[in-house]
């Protein structure tokens, strides 16, 4: 898979994908909603909300235990839903695609199954400065718990991996290299590819964060070649509570459970347990049924959706967004990677981001303020916080001109400008 997006096409029909989201015919302060909150979470189509309000109509049930027919029905519906994931994915088999509630959670099982069964005092885990804090805790709590270390590769002004750097940074030492797909702060796409391929090189297992990736590129994990792909089902136009983790089939069969309970046992006495088969081993309880479910609707809205024309619309709202933000005076982008997506984080001159929020807000724009739980990102600018407005593919230019308007009012009110 190449990581580059590509941008040869502008016919994007937006008015269509926008019917597909009532909640964006919502007014807020009797304002026209404009939701630029997208990297945090998604709306969500008809589709999904439909396959939501259906499953607890119709089809309710506990999965993968009773042989009514609700439950069986729930059964198919769940793990139907873990076939359109590996498809989703590109994986080889759906017994690969293991349920979570997210990408945190997806990491956690990870770095708590593989790197603490793995890693030893002199061993390395390989993160950058780019990272969610979802891909650094882990690892900071398995580094901890087993004597290994955290190394950390470097990023430029622009908000790029410092790729001599990272080949400096990656020895036999490094045993596991984790890198997001797309940074959540800035929108930096990073060369996963070569990461993995020389990662690999080197012997280290490769996890990928996809949350951010998984609404604007397509994903293939056999291409890639990676170990680890986990994504959100919330950030790609599915539920909250619901995420992947894809793994390996020859390395999920070798990790230990990560958590026990009922579905993950093949049987149980007090003497001993026998764990389930992939992927229930790494299910314990009663999963996020409806949520799974309506997650593979999601897989196929998006599966259903013409990625170059969507990538070209995106890329043109970034660039238009870059350009206008651009002519703000004492306004600062934050992170002006060659390669980006969707991400428009900056400050503005004497007014904190929490003091905009409130009257962006008032103004029907909706963005989000703060670290963006990426605060070693933030100390690398020296700043505490950021405005971050991200785009969607239902989003329009004439978004970017309310955003743009918006600051205008907030400079007016903080700087009597």
């Amino acid at each position: 898979m190449n990581p580059t997006v590509t941008h040869p096409d502008t016919s994007f029909d937006v008015p269509r994908v926008r019917a597909d989201f009532p909640i964006l015919a919502t007014k807020v302060h009797g304002k026209p909603l404009v939701y630029l909150d997208n990297a945090a979470t998604s709306q969500k189509p008809q589709c999904v909300i439909d396959a939501i309000d259906d499953y607890y109509r119709s089809t309710n049930a506990n999965i993968h235990r009773g042989v009514h027919y609700l439950a069986e029905k729930a059964t198919e519906a769940y793990e139907g839903a873990r076939a359109k994931m590996a498809r989703f994915l590109g994986a080889d088999h759906a017994h690969e695609i293991i349920f979570t509630r997210g990408t945190t959670e997806s990491i956690n099982l990870v770095a708590q199954s593989f790197g603490r069964s793995t890693l030893k005092p002199g061993d390395e885990v390989l993160i950058t400065w780019l990272e969610h804090h979802s891909n650094i805790v882990p690892w900071q709590m398995v580094c901890e718990q087993t004597g290994a270390t955290l190394m950390v590769v470097p990023i430029n002004d622009r908000g790029e991996l410092d790729m001599n750097a990272f080949e400096s940074l990656l020895t036999e030492r490094t045993k596991i290299v984790a890198v997001n797909h797309i940074s959540n702060a800035l929108g930096t796409i990073n060369p996963i590819k070569r990461i993995i391929d020389r990662a690999h090189q080197a012997g280290a297992v490769v996890l990928i964060d996809g949350a951010q990736a998984a609404p604007h590129l397509k994903i293939d994990v056999r291409a890639l070649g990676c170990d680890f792909y986990a994504l959100s089902g919330h950030k790609m136009y599915g539920p909250t509570g619901i995420g992947i983790l894809w793994g390996r089939e020859a390395l999920l069969e070798k990790m230990p459970p990560y958590q026990g309970g009922g579905d993950m046992i093949a049987s149980v006495t007090f003497q001993k347990t026998v764990y389930n088969n992939l992927p229930y081993k790494f299910e314990a309880g009663t999963p996020h049924i409806c949520g799974g479910i309506a997650l593979g609707v999601a897989a196929d809205y998006l599966a259903a959706i013409d990625y170059t024309a969507m990538n070209a619309h995106e890329h043109a709202l970034t660039e238009y967004g870059t350009q206008q933000l651009s002519q703000i005076e004492g306004l600062r982008l934050i992170g002006t990677a060659a390669e980006k997506v969707s991400v428009l984080s900056f400050t503005l001159e004497g007014i904190h981001p929490y003091d905009m929020a409130p009257v962006l807000d008032r103004e029907g724009v909706a963005v989000r303020t703060g670290h963006h739980c990426a605060q070693p990102v933030m100390d690398r600018f020296h700043i505490p916080a950021t405005v971050r407005a991200s785009v969607a593919m239902y989003n329009t230019r004439e978004d970017i001109d309310a955003l743009i308007a918006a600051l205008a009012k907030v400079r007016r009110m903080f700087a009597g400008l």
